[in-house]
């Protein structure tokens, strides 16, 4: 059933009231088209006439309705072969029985009720498509922050290598500007519809990123699509100076081709990785690493507390370490839903789970765990 309105049941109500002069009429009652699993859709009130303390069940749960009655008649909202709801009346009947006048009224009311009924549908459609569109735009705008801190890390090692009185010096500062000139662009559409963005619940067949383009000459594996993430992961430790540790093997299996669609591994690692970078205690380190058939992203920062651990994976949470920072909350709960999608998983553990590897006292570890035919295709 499509979400009314308050307008369009306010305007069903006074609807039916204005029936309340007419003596003869005993019952009126609107009911909406309801789709249900099978081919038959459920016809479920939403307005009645006299006003009751009571919700009324749906016409085929009802066995009184099911039978036929000479003081009783349906009329149905339906525009084109949709049916889209049934105005049911109820009258005392005299001896000349079902009075024609209050029949040709009773039409004129279901086909003023069918045409608002079918606007608050096109409203319902249209606030859909522009609620999609503003999701795919706050999820481009999030993806777009990673490759845009990229150019900046790797023009400002540049710029450090060029010296003071170098003919290219300008040319690396003008970089440097229109980075931040794009930086202004993107906070300013992130803006845009947040609150909604924000508001709305996960959707099933959410729209998808698509993963780093690869040159045409490589193949599809988890080490070619983490490989030039961990050169800007890198290029950007070097640049805050941080200590950053890449992976000392590459397992056999991320040299396994992959499906177009496991594309998406590097979009995980990609956020995961940026929240890293911008969330972490500065100067602590950071690092990727395998285990199984899971890939580890880990930092030495303050640990995630306790309590928040679960909440952080949900759309527009910002932790206190987040509150002040451009974003909208959305890389972790964008991350696991993609694991999720691909089979897989994404959680946050204990970072005493792997001290051995780290040798570290403190911090947080991100696992996302690959499913088994990811591993082994």
């Amino acid at each position: 059933m499509i979400q009314l309105s308050n307008h369009f049941l306010s305007l069903l109500q006074q609807q039916l009231e204005s029936f309340e002069a007419d003596r003869s009429v005993k019952q009126l009652v609107v009911y909406v088209a309801k789709s249900g699993e099978g081919e038959n859709p459920s016809l479920e009130a939403v307005g009645y006439w006299p006003v009751m303390n009571h919700s009324l069940p749906p016409v085929e749960h009802d066995p009184e309705l099911l039978k036929p009655s000479s003081d009783r008649r349906w009329y149905p909202l339906q525009e084109d072969q949709i049916l889209l709801g049934v105005l049911r009346a109820e009258v005392v009947l005299s001896s000349s029985g079902w009075p024609e006048a209050l029949d040709q009224r009773l039409q004129a009311t279901s086909g003023a009720l069918t045409h608002c009924l079918s606007l608050e549908l096109e409203k319902a459609n249209l606030l859909e498509q522009v609620t999609q569109q503003k999701e795919q735009i706050g999820l481009m705008v999030h993806q777009l922050r990673n490759p845009l801190s990229a150019l900046r890390t790797y023009a400002q090692l540049l710029l450090r290598k060029l010296g003071p009185d170098s003919k290219h010096r300008n040319l690396v500062e003008g970089l440097l500007s229109e980075q931040d000139q794009l930086n202004t662009y993107i906070s300013a559409l992130d803006q845009i519809g947040q609150s909604r963005l924000v508001d709305r619940n996960p959707r099933q067949n959410s729209p998808l990123l698509l993963p780093p383009v690869l040159s045409k000459t490589s193949e599809l594996t988890v080490k070619n699509l983490l490989v030039p993430l961990l050169a800007r992961a890198s290029a950007t430790a070097s640049l805050e100076g941080r200590k950053w540790e890449g992976p000392d093997e590459w397992p056999d299996w991320t040299n396994q081709p992959l499906n177009h669609g496991e594309g998406v591994i590097a979009e995980i690692i990609a956020n995961l990785l940026e929240n890293a970078f911008r969330y972490s205690t500065p100067l602590s380190p950071i690092g990727l690493c395998f285990e199984g058939n899971s890939i580890c992203v880990w930092d030495g920062g303050t640990p995630i507390p306790l309590k928040i651990r679960e909440k952080i994976f949900e759309r527009g949470f910002r932790g206190t370490n987040s509150e002040n920072l451009p974003g909208g909350g959305l890389g972790l709960a964008l991350a696991r839903q993609l694991a999720e999608e691909l089979g897989g998983s994404l959680e946050l553990a204990h970072l005493s789970q792997h001290a051995n590897e780290l040798i570290l006292r403190e911090g947080n570890t991100f696992i996302l765990r690959l499913p088994e035919k990811t591993k082994q295709e």
